[in-house]
């Protein structure tokens, strides 16, 4: 992983929001970079979207708004995947669901605190570097399965979940989109599911900063170790399947299978959601929820 800070782009017509933004961000180790309405901010991202790794963009400004900055992104090839977190003073339904439906996946609503500034702007960060080393292990795997037509594998950790999902999504056209997906499925059965961290510790624990050690800490505990995630992967002339299952008790599946705009505040919680929405054509979970079932009807003409 690359040791340079992460460069946020702060986009807001109130300088003392600003101000707030950077110091809050600056003091956690970001650098950033501001504009003070949407149109300057898009001639910047114009000239040098690439050093971006996420952009805090005000929803209600002069010149251009937060809206029409967003769908410009969205249209571009190059930036289309670039984060967005959307600041807004309003959080009406109907407005929170607009924003979902254009790419905006996290919301602030003002006033917020630091704690949930920092929680999220870390978990979209994170995601966003995630996606590109996943682009770049993917790129020195292609190919490695473009044999196989069944396979079982087991992991225990984080490393070896990123591994495999680099491993298996190699030889797909659409490798990232499905590699993102099956990762968050990956990483929930693992979290949830064999570690049972649930919805609302995981919140706590994103805003207190200490996920990581507690994902560590619970992994290490006897009952926990030698617990594995069990993935299938089958591929035939009409799709490829992949069949995840943990050793976890399961849980309400049904309510993450879309965004909800009730957690569109939440550090957490897309993850099934945008497997179902951009990554597979269908997720199928099984039973309790501790097994989830994926097909692609698409990529096998290597079979």
């Amino acid at each position: 992983m690359s040791s340079k800070k992460p460069l946020i782009l702060l986009v807001d017509d109130e300088p003392f929001n600003l101000k707030i933004l950077e110091e809050h961000l600056e003091d956690a180790g970001y650098e950033t970079l501001s504009a003070n309405n949407g149109l300057e901010a898009w001639e910047i991202l114009e000239k040098s979207h690439k050093k971006f790794d996420a952009v805090l963009l005000d929803r209600m400004m002069p010149e251009m708004d937060g809206m029409s900055v967003l769908k410009k992104m969205k249209s571009h090839a190059g930036m289309n995947k670039l984060p967005v977190v959307m600041q807004t003073a309003k959080a009406a339904k109907n407005e929170v669901l607009e924003g979902l439906n254009a790419g905006v996946h996290y919301y602030l609503t003002k006033p917020y605190g630091k704690d949930q500034l920092l929680a999220i702007v870390k978990t979209v960060v994170q995601d966003y570097i995630y996606l590109r080393e996943l682009k770049s292990e993917i790129s020195q795997k292609a190919g490695v399965l473009t044999l196989m037509n069944h396979g079982q594998f087991e992991v225990k950790t984080l490393d070896e979940i990123h591994t495999l999902t680099t491993l298996l999504v190699s030889h797909l056209d659409n490798s990232e989109k499905v590699g993102m997906g099956l990762s968050e499925l990956l990483v929930n059965s693992f979290e949830h599911g064999n570690l049972g961290i649930n919805y609302e510790t995981k919140s706590e624990l994103n805003l207190k900063g200490t996920w990581a050690e507690e994902v560590e800490r619970r992994a290490t505990l006897p009952e926990n170790k030698e617990k594995k995630i069990i993935v299938e992967y089958v591929c035939n002339e009409k799709e490829i399947t992949f069949l995840i299952t943990d050793e976890g008790d399961g849980f309400d599946w049904q309510k993450y299978m879309e965004i909800s705009p009730e957690r569109a505040f939440d550090s957490h919680g897309r993850g099934i959601a945008m497997a179902n929405l951009l990554s597979f054509d269908n997720i199928e979970y099984i039973g309790a929820g501790n097994q989830v079932k994926v097909s692609l009807y698409k990529d096998c003409e290597n079979h």
